[in-house]
This record gives structure tokens, C-alpha cells and sequence, in this order.
């Protein structure tokens, strides 16, 4: 008999693992039996979740909130369950939905982001995804400038049983993206997922090719591309948020993806993008499965940085 797989929640919890027991584990020795936080112990707080990527002003934010609680010295539990109200309410409001079949079609999501942040295989897990539900999806391998990248998405085609575009190394991008959406509306596709270039060695460069992607796009459909997502990988800590600046203000990012939080003891680093963003968080990713990419919910993502289950998994 096959084992069952856990839920998403449960898998969501193991894969935070590595950064609730750093966090957990810290945070519950600074409280003492029936006292509020001294000064000390607040400020130990904080270090603790700057260590986790929090960055100083929500850690200070969230060492405030916990300051005002009392907690039993065996009660880890409750600190725990103090911990993740505290984190969830930082996140208020930056959760949306990624839902392309409710919208129009063919629906044009473009992928940015930079090499190595596992954007195409976000792409290819997006793809396997719909196709599970029956829609018709055309992948577009935008990043002419990587065979490799190219190759990738050709396997991933494959294994979602989804159409798939390219062209040969170094040809124009935007004039990929073009043929692909008169393609995707002659032929009736739901979805077309087009992924684009993450260099980052010129910056400029970079932005001035997805802006033409864009642009040339919306000759064919005024209202595409219809979702741009931010693919970030949290195993880079600050340097995610960096990214985040530099692509949320130029491409015009609606939603982002925050990828390989299983990798990471510092996947407090999410909560710090969520609210700097403009963009809010659509989907997070916690291992190498289709089914490993999952919407984000800031509850459920909370309670499993302090590694406790979400309700209702």
C-alpha cells in the first residue's frame, strides 16, 4: 500500500523546520514564569529575529507585541501560538490569489527574476498544475540568452502536457513573446506562461528587454500581460528584498513567488519583502514536487515558522 503524502500544511511546517527550531527554540527561553519581557530579554527578542531575516523594525514591531503577554514557564505552546499571531498580523493584507482560469483568455503571465531563483521551475510547476485541471497552456522560453533554461522548459512541457515555444539562443525575446500571443488567441490557449532573462550583470539592459516584452504584448492584447510574477528565492536572505526593489519598481510585478523556504533557516526574510512590496505574495514553495508550490496564506505561514500545524490541514 503507498504511503499517504502529508498535506500541504504539514509538508509546509517540515519544510520551515530549519527556521522555526532556530526561532522557537530561542524565543521560548528569553520568557520567564508569570513576568512580561524586561528590556533585556526584549531586546534578545529582537536579535533573535533580525538573526531570522525579520530585519530590526518588524522584529521590534513583533518584540513589542510579545512584550505585553505572560506566559508559563512550561507553556511553550502558547508562546508559540503568541509568536505566530504576532507574525500573521505583520503580514495583514499582503496575500492575493493566483487564479488565471477565472480570468480572460488567453491569460499572459509573465516570470521575472533573477538566474537562479528558481523561476522556470515555478513556470513548469504553474503549467503541470493547469493542465491538471484541463486547460490548454502554451510555455514560452523567453530566456533566449540560456540554452540551458530553454532545455529546462522543454522537459517541463513535457511533463505537464503542455505546448511549448523557443527560439534559437540569442533571438529576440520580445519578438517571442509577440508570435506566442498571437499564437496563444488564433489557437484558443487558456494560459500562456513566458518566461524572460534574469541577468542582472546590466541592470538597464535587463529592464529595457522586459519592457519591450510588455510592450509589444500589448499590441496584440491591450490588457496583457495580464499577471507579472517576482519568482525570489529565500535561501538569499536580504538579497531577495534587494531583488525585489530592483524588479518591483521598474516591471511592473503584480504578484510574487517566494521559492525554497525548506532551504533556508532564515525564511523570516518573506515577511520583510511582503511589506516592503507593492506586489503581494501569490505563492510560496517548499520542495522539488508539482504539488510543492502552493497559494500563500499568512496564517498558515506564521504558525508553521513557529513549526506549529495550521488549522484545519
Amino acid at each position: 500500500m503507498t504511503e499517504k503524502k502529508p498535506g500541504w500544511f504539514s509538508r509546509l511546517t517540515q519544510g520551515l523546520s530549519k527556521t522555526s527550531q532556530q526561532l522557537t527554540e530561542q524565543v521560548t527561553s528569553v520568557f520567564v514564569a508569570n513576568k512580561t519581557l524586561d528590556a533585556a530579554a526584549v531586546e534578545a527578542l529582537e536579535d533573535m529575529l533580525i538573526e531570522s531575516d525579520f530585519g530590526p523594525h518588524i522584529a521590534a514591531s513583533i518584540a513589542g507585541k510579545m512584550a505585553a503577554k505572560k506566559f508559563a514557564s512550561t507553556d511553550d505552546y502558547a508562546v508559540k501560538e503568541a509568536l505566530a499571531e504576532a507574525i500573521a498580523e505583520e503580514l495583514k493584507g499582503r496575500e492575493d490569489r493566483f487564479d488565471p482560469l477565472s480570468g480572460p483568455k488567453p491569460y499572459i503571465v509573465l516570470f521575472v527574476g533573477v538566474n537562479g531563483s528558481g523561476k522556470t521551475t515555478t513556470l513548469g510547476k504553474i503549467a503541470a498544475a493547469l493542465t491538471t485541471k484541463g486547460a490548454k497552456v502554451l510555455i514560452v522560453a523567453g530566456d533566449t540568452f540560456r540554452a540551458a533554461a530553454v532545455e529546462q522548459l522543454k522537459v517541463w512541457a513535457e511533463r505537464a502536457k503542455a505546448d511549448f515555444m523557443g527560439r534559437k539562443t540569442g533571438a529576440d525575446a520580445a519578438g517571442l513573446a509577440y508570435d506566442a500571443t498571437v499564437r496563444a488567441k488564433e489557437e484558443g490557449y487558456d494560459v500562456v506562461l513566458i518566461d524572460t532573462a534574469g541577468r542582472l550583470q546590466n541592470k538597464q539592459q535587463l529592464m529595457d528587454e522586459l519592457l519591450k516584452i510588455v510592450r509589444v504584448i500589448k499590441k496584440v492584447d491591450p490588457d496583457a500581460p495580464h499577471e507579472t510574477l517576482l519568482v525570489l528565492d529565500a535561501t538569499v536572505g536580504r538579497n531577495a528584498l534587494s531583488q525585489e526593489q530592483i524588479f518591483g519598481r521598474q516591471a511592473f510585478v503584480s504578484g510574487l513567488v517566494m521559492t525554497k523556504l525548506d532551504g533556508t533557516a532564515r525564511g523570516g526574510i518573506l515577511v520583510p519583502i511582503a511589506k516592503a512590496s507593492d506586489a503581494p505574495i501569490k505563492l510560496i514553495g517548499v520542495g522539488e514536487d508539482i504539488d510543492d508550490l502552493q497559494p500563500f496564506r499568512a496564517s498558515a505561514f506564521a504558525r508553521s515558522m513557529v513549526g506549529l500545524e495550521p488549522l484545519g490541514d
